[in-house]
C-alpha cells in the first residue's frame, strides 16, 4: 500500500482517465510532463554549474590576493 491507496484503486483511477481522455491524449500528457521534468533537471543543473563557476572564480581570487599580499 501506498499512504492508504491500494494497486487496484489506482488501476480504478487510470482506467477512468483512459476512458475519459483516451490514449492519444495520455500519451502526449506523458510526453509534455516528462519533457518539463528534463527540462527542469536541466535548469537545476545549469543553476548549479553557474554556482559552482562563480565559486571558483571567487576563489581565484582570494588566491591571487593571498599571493600579492
Amino acid at each position: 500500500m501506498l499512504g492508504g491507496i491500494s494497486i487496484w484503486q489506482l488501476l480504478i483511477v487510470l482506467a477512468i482517465l483512459i476512458l475519459i481522455f483516451g490514449t492519444k491524449k495520455l500519451k502526449n500528457l506523458g510526453g509534455d510532463l516528462g519533457g518539463a521534468v528534463k527540462g527542469f533537471k536541466e535548469a537545476v543543473n545549469k543553476e548549479e554549474d553557474d554556482s559552482n563557476a562563480q565559486a571558483k572564480a571567487i576563489d581565484g581570487d582570494a588566491k591571487k590576493d593571498d599571493k600579492s599580499a
